[in-house]
């Protein structure tokens, strides 16, 4: 199984100016620093709560389709833009929706409602592709916004992972922040 990112967000969920007003900088030497510490803290925080902030399109590739109930990496869901097999060509078929069964937003799943056709390669011949994040940065829960503020200033005040006294550490607070989105799963 692999998760291959199609289309990055077209933004950030925080936007530049909160991030300069929360680590109280009025200048703009240091704007390209701190917008790559913005999106190391989103992209940190996504990857540590299997979340999807604003919308990106991903896709999820499978070597057999799944026999039983599928839940996606990531959360939450939009859309499920396609479903499709390699056929002996090397070419995409689409699976019809009668053959599954989607539950979309938290926890998204996929679940056989039929035999799927199956893939001609034996490695990566089911393909999923789907829209994951919320609408807008409105939609983002507050929390999570936090949650990157906070991680953002970690980065920004702490430039170098290791030192002499210091040692690179996720911070408990931002932890915390994401721990109510992540999907447990047993």
């Amino acid at each position: 199984m692999s998760l291959t990112l199609l289309s990055p967000p077209a933004a950030e969920p925080v936007a530049l100016a909160d991030l300069k007003a929360h680590l109280r900088v009025t200048h703009s030497d240091e704007d390209a620093l701190i917008t790559g510490v913005l999106v190391a803290a989103v992209r940190a925080v996504e990857a540590r709560g299997g979340l999807a902030c604003m919308p990106q399109q991903w896709r999820l590739t499978l070597d057999a389709a799944p026999v039983e109930t599928l839940f996606l990496p990531l959360s939450p869901i939009a859309s499920l833009d396609a479903v499709a097999v390699i056929d002996g060509a090397g070419d995409p078929q689409a699976v019809s929706a009668s053959l599954y069964d989607a539950a979309l937003g938290t926890p998204p799943r996929i679940r056989p409602a039929g035999p799927w056709p199956l893939p001609a390669p034996a490695v990566g011949g089911v393909m999923i592709d789907f829209t994951a994040g919320y609408a807008d940065a409105d939609a983002v829960p507050e929390q999570l916004k936090q949650a990157v503020l906070l991680l953002a200033a970690h980065l920004y005040e702490t430039r170098e992972a290791a030192g002499e006294r210091r040692v690179y550490s996720f911070p408990q607070t931002v932890d915390a922040l994401i721990a109510p989105f992540r999907e447990v799963r047993l």
